[in-house]
C-alpha cells in the first residue's frame, strides 16, 4: 500500500484549478504533519493553508516552478494549484543554534501531506524556490516564522512518469511532445553500498 501511494506521488505542476479542496481536508492534511515524527519532539513547525483565490493569487507569484524546464514559466491560469500549504519555523519556539531542526522536520511533515493528499486523489508540489521577502509582505507572516517551504496542491492535470536514468546520468526531468512529465530515476543497484557481504 505504501509503495502504491509513493508511485503516485509526483511532482505534479499542473492542476485542475476548478477542483477545490476544503478547509477541512487541508486541516486533515497538517493534522497529519502534526502527527509526524519531530526532531527532539520540539514540534517547532506552523502551517498556513489557503483555498481561496484571494491567498492563492498572492502566493503563487511568489514561486518558481521548474528549473530544469527553462522555457516554461509555470503553470498557466486554470492550471494553478487550488490550495497550498505554507510550511514556517516557529524560532520562538527553538534556540538558534537548533533551527536546522526545521529544515528536518519539514521534510518529514511534507512528505505526510502528500502522501496524505494522494491519498485523497489529489496531488503536489514542494517548492523551495521562493521569494521569502515577497510572501512575508503579501501575507503579513511575523518575523519570527521562517519560510521553510510550500506545499502545492490540487487534482493533477498532467501525466508524470517514471523511467530509467539515462546512461548519460542525466537526472533533469522533461516533457515531451505530449506534454508528459519524464522523471528519471536511479535504479536500486545504484543507490546501494553493499556492505552486507
Amino acid at each position: 500500500m505504501i509503495k502504491q501511494l509513493i508511485l503516485k506521488n509526483r511532482t505534479y505542476r499542473r492542476f485542475k484549478q476548478d477542483k477545490k479542496i476544503s478547509e477541512n481536508e487541508l486541516k486533515d492534511l497538517v493534522d497529519l504533519a502534526r502527527l509526524t515524527p519531530s526532531p527532539r519532539n520540539r514540534q517547532s513547525l506552523k502551517f498556513i493553508i489557503s483555498n481561496t483565490s484571494k491567498i492563492n493569487d498572492k502566493i503563487f507569484p511568489t514561486l518558481s516552478w521548474a528549473g530544469a524546464l527553462t522555457d516554461w514559466e509555470g503553470p498557466e491560469e486554470g492550471e494553478r494549484p487550488s490550495a497550498y500549504v505554507i510550511i514556517l519555523g516557529d524560532n520562538s519556539i527553538l534556540p538558534k543554534v537548533e533551527k536546522s531542526y526545521h529544515e528536518v522536520a519539514s521534510g518529514f511533515v511534507a512528505q505526510s501531506i502528500l502522501l496524505g493528499a494522494v491519498e485523497k486523489g489529489y496531488g503536489g508540489c514542494t517548492i523551495a524556490a521562493i521569494q521569502r521577502q515577497k510572501l512575508r509582505t503579501e501575507l503579513n507572516i511575523p518575523e519570527h516564522f521562517e519560510i521553510l517551504l510550500v506545499l502545492a496542491l490540487g487534482v493533477p492535470a498532467e501525466t508524470v512518469v517514471i523511467e530509467k536514468m539515462p546512461e548519460t546520468g542525466n537526472y533533469d526531468y522533461r516533457r515531451d511532445e505530449n506534454n508528459v512529465h519524464h522523471v528519471p530515476k536511479r535504479s536500486l543497484n545504484d543507490i546501494l553500498i553493499n556492505y552486507c557481504e
